[in-house]
């Protein structure tokens, strides 16, 4: 369960005033003390992060945010870093004490309520103020539920556990499958694997690693090559397979190497639809047609590794785009949580395959491109529709082709 990567696990946020209890609460619920606890108000500087198992879902994250009424220039970065965390919440937990509630409350709620994310209320302190029945009823009627807790004394935390697991939104429960719809029980999915400079040493890339276990968790076959020795690997099979998937930067040699009946994808595209939208992607890769010198093209990345040489979103994926523009483009990156509030300045928006996000954030990044009318599309999409092989790139997914067709018809 401790190894269970953060982009799997379902991820609660806890938000809040200063100094109403979020961080007595989170020790309490994890049994550790993971948050300094403090009566000085602002003691929880920036998010702080504990996984742990909560029985029956399995692998979670809580997520404890500073005070979002923080104050100063120090205390408005705090905020910022709080209001990263609303993009990631699966489940998002408002802890206030008991006796308070005001409009600085309901504002969390709505916010919440907008982007779709359950909230649970924490009534906190509960020994302390006697409860708001005006708020109780308010919240009742917009089907919040509510809670009594005393986070010193554990008083009130089965029932915390127990809503909690009653918010856990559908989504998160049925998330879509990597590959496993793609490859039939008993047959085969050959994977091409690069062994490069950026695969860890002994070790393979989580992408590949989790389409492995998907395929194994679907009673599926795995065949693993590395991209020169595709051609011989497909010559031992005595069928073809059910589906060849590649990195993406190997997309034109693995193209040519794989018979034309035989279904091709990339890892980024696969994990286009696990962790984002692929229908949305495919449509915003139409939007490289339209590009022009000079444009600005964000490209965000999920992990915060150190860039090396030919690195593929500093490097090839400016290179490739380039080559098709036809000029000089101008690319702004971006690492981990960071992420512009205002998209509106950008032509373009290439997102990775998000392996070490959640959906939830991805998501809430693809929105707030449509709410800006700014076009967003991923690593995999972007460099298949650059390279000429889009079409089949896509071919395993008949609905997002059709949307791809769709917009190119417009």
């Amino acid at each position: 369960m401790q190894t269970t990567p953060k982009g799997l696990r379902l991820q609660i946020g806890i938000f809040g005033r200063r100094n109403v209890g979020k961080s007595s609460l989170l020790n309490a619920l994890t049994r550790q003390s993971v948050s300094i606890v403090s009566d000085v108000a602002g003691t929880t500087t920036d998010p702080v992060e504990k996984p742990m198992e909560l029985l029956p879902l399995g692998p979670v994250l809580f997520i404890d945010t500073a005070g979002i009424d923080d104050v100063g220039a120090l205390g408005e970065q705090r905020v910022q870093r709080t209001q990263q965390v609303f993009d990631r919440t699966d489940v998002g937990v408002l802890v206030t004490e008991s006796g308070t509630w005001s409009p600085f409350e309901d504002a969390i709620v709505a916010e919440l309520q907008r982007r779709k994310t359950p909230v649970v209320v924490v009534f906190n302190k509960a020994d302390q103020h006697h409860l708001d029945d005006a708020a109780l009823q308010h919240l009742r009627e917009q089907n919040v539920p509510c809670v009594k807790t005393v986070a010193t004394n554990g008083q009130g935390l089965s029932e915390l556990r127990a809503t909690l697991i009653r918010a856990v939104p559908d989504e998160f429960l049925n998330t879509p499958t990597i590959l496993g719809d793609l490859v039939p029980p008993g047959e085969v999915a050959v994977l091409v694997v690069p062994i490069d400079k950026e695969a860890p040493r002994g070790r393979l890339i989580l992408p590949q690693v989790q389409a492995i276990r998907d395929l194994l968790d679907n009673d599926s076959w795995c065949l693993v090559a590395k991209e020169r020795e595709l051609r011989h690997a497909l010559s031992r099979l005595r069928e073809p397979p059910a589906l060849v998937v590649t990195d993406s930067q190997a997309f034109l040699k693995v193209a040519a190497d794989t018979p034309p009946g035989v279904p091709l994808t990339s890892f980024s595209i696969l994990f286009a639809r696990f962790k984002g939208d692929l229908n949305t992607y495919a449509v915003g890769a139409v939007a490289i047609d339209r590009l022009r010198p000079g444009d600005r093209v964000l490209v965000a990345e999920a992990c915060s590794h150190h860039p090396i040489t030919e690195d593929i979103g500093r490097v090839k994926i400016p290179r490739w785009l380039t080559q098709y523009v036809g000029g000089q483009l101008e690319f702004i990156h971006v690492q981990g949580h960071d992420f512009p509030a205002d998209v509106q300045d950008y032509q373009l928006v290439i997102h990775c395959g998000a392996c070490t996000q959640n959906r939830k954030e991805v998501l809430s990044r693809i929105e707030r491109c449509r709410a800006a009318g700014v076009p967003a599309t991923n690593y995999g999409v972007a460099i298949a529709y650059s390279l000429g092989i889009i079409e089949r790139a896509l071919s395993p997914f008949p609905g997002a082709l059709e949307e791809l067709h769709r917009a190119r018809g417009r």
